[in-house]
């Protein structure tokens, strides 16, 4: 059946009565008036836009993340010590191990810090103004399977 047609029902006129096309905005309020549609198809466009924008912003800062680990998994073998077996007969430490790895992550994490704040800060924002939009709008959190 096409969207924006409403079957007539048998009692209201002859059952071989063709389907009535209806404009759009008919269509969406009698879809609001049963209760399948809470909310305006703009209101519905413009959530869509702001939510996204945010996992935009989302995969920006997973990519981020992703970048900052790639670099460590390709420096930890220059983070091993360069000695073979045991030297002097004590066996290597491992924590000098970790201290080098934690300070070169460090070091990574520094040079994208401002860039992580300023998107953390934009999607902090985003969920604000989502969840301010659902409550304006009287929208539940959860989508509809």
């Amino acid at each position: 059946m096409n969207p924006l047609t409403l079957p007539v029902a048998p009692s209201d006129a002859a059952s071989d009565a063709p389907d009535i096309p209806l404009g759009r905005s008919v269509e969406l309020h009698r879809l609001a008036a049963e209760g399948v549609m809470t909310f305006s198809a703009d209101a519905r466009a413009r959530l869509f836009r702001m939510e996204e924008a945010r996992r935009q912003i989302q995969r920006q800062l997973d990519q981020i993340d992703r970048q900052i680990t790639r670099r460590m998994t390709a420096l930890i073998p220059k983070l091993q010590p360069r000695r073979a077996g045991y030297r002097f007969g004590r066996p290597p430490d491992p924590k000098t191990f970790l201290e080098r790895y934690r300070a070169n992550l460090a070091a990574l994490t520094a040079e994208r810090q401002p860039e992580i704040d300023a998107l953390s800060r934009k999607l902090a924002r985003q969920d604000r103004a989502i969840a301010a939009f659902r409550a304006r709008h009287g929208l539940e959190l959860s989508r509809p399977a």
